[in-house]
């Protein structure tokens, strides 16, 4: 890639559980061995700009989750987005590196979305990219894959990541019917939006191994650098 470019920006997303911590670490070692690549995670919860997000996880707004304004929460992951793009990689991405994201503005699609009712689906997808992409002036991704995973074994997961305490699931982990909106929302938009669908297990429910997940991936990351 010619450093007078931009960089490239790849976005794995997904419901909790679906594996996209474990999937971002493969990927960026294998990335790097032929690209100049940063890493990014969001929301970056040891950074002042994640305060109002960590707020409102852990339920001083509400404890509902549907109970904070979909606009309202998405503003407070923006803020942390647009911090850490100024703050972290904008040079990075300037000098035609690549940028590996776990989570980005795609999220506010899969989790705020879903409180709205869903013939405001369209108006609301319109307002995000049209507020964190040319308001805020964030970098479009050149892919953005989501990680698709049935809430069931997405709240297996989450148990067993937390050893079986429920009470440490956020406001979001622990709402199924909530979660279930959410992958209801992560398709629609995918969808709408030209994103990526990969799933964790196949049709007759056996669960793919992170090496083949892995392949998968890359596969459609190959499709743009």
């Amino acid at each position: 890639m010619n450093n007078s470019e931009k960089g490239r920006l790849i976005v794995i997303d997904g419901l909790d559980g679906s594996g996209k911590s474990t999937q971002f670490d493969i990927l960026k070692n294998i990335l790097s061995d032929d690209h100049d690549v940063t890493g990014i995670s969001f929301p970056e919860y040891d950074k002042p700009s994640a305060t109002l997000v960590k707020m409102y996880l852990n339920g001083e707004f509400s404890k509902n989750a549907a109970d904070v304004n979909a606009y309202a929460a998405s503003t407070f992951y923006a803020a942390d987005r647009y911090a850490s793009f100024k703050l972290y990689w904008e040079d990075a991405y300037n000098k035609g590196g690549v940028i590996l994201a776990s989570r980005y503005v795609c999220s506010n699609a899969i989790h705020q979305m879903s409180k709205l009712p869903e013939n405001e689906w369209d108006d609301f997808l319109i307002w995000l990219e049209d507020y964190e992409y040319d308001k805020l002036g964030l970098p479009r991704p050149d892919k953005t894959i989501i990680l698709d995973i049935p809430v069931s074994l997405s709240q297996k997961r989450l148990s067993m990541r937390y050893g079986g305490d429920e009470s440490r699931k956020d406001i979001h982990e622990g709402n199924i019917p909530y979660m279930e909106m959410c992958r209801k929302c992560a398709l629609y938009a995918a969808k709408h939006r030209g994103w990526s669908v990969v799933s964790v297990c196949s049709e007759d429910g056996r669960e793919y191994s992170p090496e083949e997940i892995t392949g998968m991936l890359l596969s459609e990351i190959n499709e743009v650098i």
